[in-house]
Protein backbone atom coordinates (compact mmCIF):
# COMPACT_ATOMS: atom_id res chain seq x y z
CA UNK A 1 0.00 0.00 0.00
CA UNK A 2 1.97 2.90 -1.37
CA UNK A 3 0.52 5.72 0.71
CA UNK A 4 1.37 3.87 3.92
CA UNK A 5 5.03 4.53 3.16
CA UNK A 6 4.31 8.15 2.40
CA UNK A 7 2.18 8.65 5.51
CA UNK A 8 4.92 7.17 7.69
CA UNK A 9 7.68 9.28 6.17
CA UNK A 10 5.56 12.41 6.56
CA UNK A 11 5.11 11.51 10.23
CA UNK A 12 8.83 10.84 10.75
CA UNK A 13 9.87 14.10 9.11
CA UNK A 14 6.89 16.02 10.54
CA UNK A 15 6.56 17.54 7.11
CA UNK A 16 3.47 17.07 4.89
CA UNK A 17 4.96 18.68 1.79
CA UNK A 18 6.21 17.64 -1.63
CA UNK A 19 8.65 19.54 -3.80
CA UNK A 20 7.51 19.86 -7.39
CA UNK A 21 10.36 19.36 -9.84
CA UNK A 22 9.02 21.26 -12.84
CA UNK A 23 12.27 22.69 -14.21
CA UNK A 24 12.58 25.17 -17.04
CA UNK A 25 15.89 26.51 -18.31
CA UNK A 26 14.90 29.96 -17.03
CA UNK A 27 14.86 28.59 -13.47
CA UNK A 28 18.36 27.11 -13.67
CA UNK A 29 21.45 29.13 -12.67
CA UNK A 30 23.69 30.07 -15.59
CA UNK A 31 26.71 28.23 -14.21
CA UNK A 32 24.85 24.90 -14.45
CA UNK A 33 23.66 25.62 -17.97
CA UNK A 34 27.11 26.77 -19.08
CA UNK A 35 28.70 23.49 -18.01
CA UNK A 36 26.02 21.45 -19.76
CA UNK A 37 26.15 23.53 -22.94
CA UNK A 38 29.96 23.43 -23.04
CA UNK A 39 29.74 19.65 -23.07
CA UNK A 40 26.70 19.05 -25.28
CA UNK A 41 26.08 22.35 -27.04
CA UNK A 42 22.86 24.34 -27.04
CA UNK A 43 20.93 21.22 -27.87
CA UNK A 44 18.26 19.07 -26.28
CA UNK A 45 21.09 16.99 -24.82
CA UNK A 46 22.56 20.07 -23.19
CA UNK A 47 19.21 21.23 -21.87
CA UNK A 48 18.39 17.80 -20.45
CA UNK A 49 21.75 17.59 -18.71
CA UNK A 50 21.23 21.02 -17.15
CA UNK A 51 17.81 19.94 -15.89
CA UNK A 52 19.23 16.81 -14.30
CA UNK A 53 22.10 18.59 -12.55
CA UNK A 54 19.65 21.22 -11.24
CA UNK A 55 17.34 18.49 -9.96
CA UNK A 56 20.22 16.63 -8.29
CA UNK A 57 21.17 19.72 -6.34
CA UNK A 58 17.59 20.20 -5.17
CA UNK A 59 17.16 16.56 -4.18
CA UNK A 60 20.46 16.52 -2.27
CA UNK A 61 19.42 19.62 -0.35
CA UNK A 62 15.86 18.49 0.41
CA UNK A 63 15.94 14.73 0.88
CA UNK A 64 16.43 14.73 4.66
CA UNK A 65 13.58 17.15 5.37
CA UNK A 66 11.05 16.75 2.53
CA UNK A 67 9.44 13.31 2.11
CA UNK A 68 8.57 13.46 -1.58
CA UNK A 69 9.19 15.02 -4.97
CA UNK A 70 6.73 15.47 -7.83
CA UNK A 71 8.24 15.78 -11.30
CA UNK A 72 5.74 17.07 -13.87
CA UNK A 73 6.23 15.03 -17.04
CA UNK A 74 5.52 17.91 -19.45
CA UNK A 75 8.59 19.83 -18.31
CA UNK A 76 10.73 16.89 -19.41
CA UNK A 77 8.83 15.90 -22.54
CA UNK A 78 9.32 19.39 -23.97
CA UNK A 79 13.02 18.52 -24.29
CA UNK A 80 12.35 15.42 -26.37
CA UNK A 81 13.58 11.93 -25.58
CA UNK A 82 16.56 13.48 -23.86
CA UNK A 83 14.24 15.21 -21.43
CA UNK A 84 12.28 12.01 -20.86
CA UNK A 85 15.59 10.32 -20.04
CA UNK A 86 16.16 13.06 -17.46
CA UNK A 87 12.76 12.29 -15.96
CA UNK A 88 13.79 8.66 -15.51
CA UNK A 89 17.17 9.67 -14.07
CA UNK A 90 15.51 12.14 -11.70
CA UNK A 91 13.07 9.51 -10.42
CA UNK A 92 15.88 7.01 -9.88
CA UNK A 93 18.06 9.56 -8.09
CA UNK A 94 15.26 10.71 -5.78
CA UNK A 95 14.45 7.12 -4.88
CA UNK A 96 18.13 6.43 -4.16
CA UNK A 97 17.93 9.30 -1.66
CA UNK A 98 14.89 7.70 0.01
CA UNK A 99 12.27 10.06 -1.36
CA UNK A 100 8.74 9.10 -2.43
CA UNK A 101 8.21 10.00 -6.10
CA UNK A 102 4.91 11.17 -7.58
CA UNK A 103 4.97 11.48 -11.36
CA UNK A 104 2.57 14.22 -12.39
CA UNK A 105 1.44 12.93 -15.77
CA UNK A 106 -2.36 13.19 -15.55
CA UNK A 107 -2.68 10.11 -17.75
CA UNK A 108 -6.13 9.20 -19.05
CA UNK A 109 -7.16 6.30 -21.29
CA UNK A 110 -8.84 2.91 -21.18
CA UNK A 111 -8.11 -0.77 -21.67
CA UNK A 112 -4.79 -1.86 -23.10
CA UNK A 113 -3.62 1.75 -23.49
CA UNK A 114 -4.14 2.50 -19.82
CA UNK A 115 -2.43 -0.78 -18.97
CA UNK A 116 0.56 0.48 -20.96
CA UNK A 117 0.58 3.78 -19.06
CA UNK A 118 0.33 1.89 -15.78
CA UNK A 119 3.20 -0.41 -16.70
CA UNK A 120 5.34 2.49 -17.89
CA UNK A 121 4.98 4.75 -14.88
CA UNK A 122 4.24 2.42 -11.98
CA UNK A 123 4.84 -1.18 -12.95
CA UNK A 124 7.20 -3.13 -15.16
CA UNK A 125 7.49 -3.77 -18.88
CA UNK A 126 8.00 -7.24 -20.27
CA UNK A 127 11.10 -7.36 -22.48
CA UNK A 128 11.39 -10.84 -23.99
CA UNK A 129 10.49 -12.46 -20.70
CA UNK A 130 12.40 -10.04 -18.48
CA UNK A 131 10.46 -7.58 -16.29
CA UNK A 132 12.00 -4.12 -16.41
CA UNK A 133 10.83 -0.94 -14.70
CA UNK A 134 10.65 1.89 -17.24
CA UNK A 135 10.21 4.83 -14.84
CA UNK A 136 9.46 3.27 -11.48
CA UNK A 137 7.63 6.08 -9.70
CA UNK A 138 5.70 5.40 -6.50
CA UNK A 139 2.54 7.20 -7.59
CA UNK A 140 1.00 8.77 -10.68
CA UNK A 141 -1.55 11.52 -11.18
CA UNK A 142 -4.43 10.44 -13.43
CA UNK A 143 -7.57 11.87 -14.95
CA UNK A 144 -10.58 9.80 -13.92
CA UNK A 145 -13.15 11.33 -16.26
CA UNK A 146 -13.26 8.24 -18.47
CA UNK A 147 -14.70 6.44 -15.46
CA UNK A 148 -13.80 3.05 -14.05
CA UNK A 149 -12.48 1.80 -17.40
CA UNK A 150 -9.61 4.26 -17.06
CA UNK A 151 -8.84 3.46 -13.42
CA UNK A 152 -9.19 -0.31 -13.15
CA UNK A 153 -5.90 -1.13 -14.97
CA UNK A 154 -4.06 1.07 -12.45
CA UNK A 155 -5.70 -0.54 -9.43
CA UNK A 156 -4.28 -3.92 -10.32
CA UNK A 157 -0.72 -2.56 -10.29
CA UNK A 158 -1.33 -0.45 -7.19
CA UNK A 159 -2.39 -3.47 -5.18
CA UNK A 160 0.20 -5.88 -6.57
CA UNK A 161 3.24 -3.58 -6.60
CA UNK A 162 2.65 -1.20 -3.68
CA UNK A 163 1.88 1.85 -5.81
CA UNK A 164 -0.63 4.68 -5.64
CA UNK A 165 -2.58 7.06 -7.85
CA UNK A 166 -3.93 10.57 -7.39
CA UNK A 167 -7.14 11.21 -9.33
CA UNK A 168 -8.09 14.73 -10.42
CA UNK A 169 -11.08 15.75 -8.31
CA UNK A 170 -11.15 19.51 -7.62
CA UNK A 171 -8.23 21.14 -9.38
CA UNK A 172 -6.60 24.44 -8.43
CA UNK A 173 -6.97 26.30 -11.74
CA UNK A 174 -9.43 29.23 -11.95
CA UNK A 175 -11.69 27.65 -14.58
CA UNK A 176 -12.02 24.29 -12.81
CA UNK A 177 -15.55 25.16 -11.75
CA UNK A 178 -16.79 25.31 -15.33
CA UNK A 179 -17.18 21.55 -15.16
CA UNK A 180 -16.22 20.38 -11.69
CA UNK A 181 -18.70 22.60 -9.82
CA UNK A 182 -21.71 21.66 -11.95
CA UNK A 183 -24.60 20.04 -10.11
CA UNK A 184 -25.69 16.61 -11.30
CA UNK A 185 -29.22 15.20 -11.19
CA UNK A 186 -28.65 13.70 -7.74
CA UNK A 187 -27.76 17.13 -6.32
CA UNK A 188 -24.03 16.45 -5.98
CA UNK A 189 -21.32 18.40 -7.75
CA UNK A 190 -19.14 16.73 -10.35
CA UNK A 191 -16.10 17.03 -8.07
CA UNK A 192 -17.97 15.46 -5.14
CA UNK A 193 -19.09 12.62 -7.39
CA UNK A 194 -15.52 12.04 -8.55
CA UNK A 195 -14.36 12.09 -4.94
CA UNK A 196 -16.94 9.47 -4.03
CA UNK A 197 -15.66 7.34 -6.89
CA UNK A 198 -12.14 7.60 -5.46
CA UNK A 199 -13.44 6.25 -2.15
CA UNK A 200 -15.09 3.37 -3.98
CA UNK A 201 -12.05 2.57 -6.14
CA UNK A 202 -9.74 2.69 -3.14
CA UNK A 203 -11.83 0.32 -1.04
CA UNK A 204 -9.87 -2.60 -2.52
CA UNK A 205 -6.74 -1.61 -0.60
CA UNK A 206 -7.00 0.40 2.64
CA UNK A 207 -3.93 0.49 4.87
CA UNK A 208 -3.43 0.70 8.62
CA UNK A 209 -3.44 4.49 8.42
CA UNK A 210 -6.99 4.35 7.06
CA UNK A 211 -5.98 5.63 3.64
CA UNK A 212 -6.24 3.67 0.41
CA UNK A 213 -4.02 3.46 -2.65
CA UNK A 214 -6.35 5.88 -4.50
CA UNK A 215 -5.75 9.52 -3.65
CA UNK A 216 -7.31 12.73 -4.94
CA UNK A 217 -5.93 15.96 -6.34
CA UNK A 218 -7.69 18.82 -4.56
CA UNK A 219 -6.45 22.38 -5.00
CA UNK A 220 -5.27 24.71 -2.24
CA UNK A 221 -7.11 27.56 -3.94
CA UNK A 222 -10.48 26.06 -2.92
CA UNK A 223 -10.23 25.79 0.85
CA UNK A 224 -13.94 25.24 1.51
CA UNK A 225 -14.06 22.37 -0.95
CA UNK A 226 -10.95 20.90 0.65
CA UNK A 227 -12.75 20.79 3.98
CA UNK A 228 -15.90 19.39 2.41
CA UNK A 229 -14.02 16.60 0.68
CA UNK A 230 -11.88 15.79 3.71
CA UNK A 231 -15.03 15.12 5.69
CA UNK A 232 -16.68 13.15 2.89
CA UNK A 233 -13.68 11.03 1.84
CA UNK A 234 -12.14 9.55 5.01
CA UNK A 235 -10.03 6.96 3.14
CA UNK A 236 -8.74 9.19 0.34
CA UNK A 237 -5.31 10.79 0.67
CA UNK A 238 -5.04 14.26 -0.90
CA UNK A 239 -2.36 15.75 -3.13
CA UNK A 240 -2.85 19.51 -2.83
CA UNK A 241 -1.40 21.80 -5.54
CA UNK A 242 -1.81 25.54 -5.64
CA UNK A 243 0.22 26.50 -2.56
CA UNK A 244 2.49 29.52 -2.95
CA UNK A 245 2.79 30.75 -6.53
CA UNK A 246 -0.88 30.02 -7.30
CA UNK A 247 -2.06 31.86 -4.21
CA UNK A 248 -2.84 29.17 -1.64
CA UNK A 249 -1.46 29.56 1.88
CA UNK A 250 -1.17 27.48 5.03
CA UNK A 251 -4.60 28.51 6.30
CA UNK A 252 -6.11 27.45 2.97
CA UNK A 253 -4.60 23.94 3.07
CA UNK A 254 -5.28 23.24 6.75
CA UNK A 255 -8.77 21.76 6.06
CA UNK A 256 -7.11 19.01 3.98
CA UNK A 257 -5.83 17.25 7.11
CA UNK A 258 -7.60 14.90 9.48
CA UNK A 259 -7.60 15.18 13.28
CA UNK A 260 -4.24 13.38 13.48
CA UNK A 261 -2.59 15.79 11.06
CA UNK A 262 -2.66 13.17 8.32
CA UNK A 263 -4.39 12.81 5.01
CA UNK A 264 -2.67 15.26 2.70
CA UNK A 265 0.60 16.35 1.14
CA UNK A 266 0.99 19.93 -0.07
CA UNK A 267 2.92 20.74 -3.24
CA UNK A 268 5.16 23.70 -3.95
CA UNK A 269 7.05 23.85 -7.23
CA UNK A 270 8.21 27.32 -8.29
CA UNK A 271 8.29 28.52 -4.70
CA UNK A 272 11.02 25.99 -3.90
CA UNK A 273 12.82 25.76 -7.24
CA UNK A 274 13.04 29.54 -7.70
CA UNK A 275 13.62 30.50 -4.09
CA UNK A 276 17.14 31.62 -4.98
CA UNK A 277 15.72 34.22 -7.36
CA UNK A 278 13.22 35.49 -4.80
CA UNK A 279 15.93 35.75 -2.15
CA UNK A 280 18.36 37.37 -4.55
CA UNK A 281 21.14 35.11 -3.32
CA UNK A 282 24.11 33.89 -5.33
CA UNK A 283 23.15 31.36 -8.02
CA UNK A 284 25.51 28.83 -6.44
CA UNK A 285 23.25 28.89 -3.37
CA UNK A 286 20.10 27.85 -5.25
CA UNK A 287 19.85 24.52 -3.44
CA UNK A 288 20.37 26.12 -0.02
CA UNK A 289 17.69 28.68 -0.85
CA UNK A 290 15.33 25.85 -1.83
CA UNK A 291 15.99 24.18 1.51
CA UNK A 292 15.27 27.41 3.39
CA UNK A 293 11.97 27.82 1.55
CA UNK A 294 11.02 24.19 2.16
CA UNK A 295 11.67 24.64 5.89
CA UNK A 296 9.68 27.88 5.94
CA UNK A 297 6.78 26.18 4.15
CA UNK A 298 6.90 23.19 6.51
CA UNK A 299 6.92 25.40 9.59
CA UNK A 300 4.06 27.55 8.32
CA UNK A 301 1.83 24.55 7.60
CA UNK A 302 2.76 22.73 10.80
CA UNK A 303 1.82 25.86 12.71
CA UNK A 304 -1.77 25.32 11.55
CA UNK A 305 -2.12 21.56 11.83
CA UNK A 306 0.08 20.73 14.84
CA UNK A 307 1.96 17.49 15.38
CA UNK A 308 1.38 14.69 12.89
CA UNK A 309 0.57 11.56 14.87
Amino acid sequence: MSFERLVEDIRKKQNPTVAGLDPKLDYIPDYIKDIAFDRYGRTLDGAAEALFQFNKGLIDSLCDIVPAVKPQAAYYEMYGWQGVRTLERTIAYAKEKGMFVITDGKRNDIGATMQAYAAAHLGVTDVAGESVAAFGADALTVNGYLGTDGIKPLLEICKADDKGIFVLVKTSNPSSGELQDRILDDGKTVYRTMGNMCEQWGSIDVGESGYSCVGAVVGATYSAQLGELRGALPHTFFLVPGYGAQGGGAADVAPAFDKMGRGAIINSSRGIMCAWKKEGCAPEEYADAARREAIRMRNEIMGFIGEII
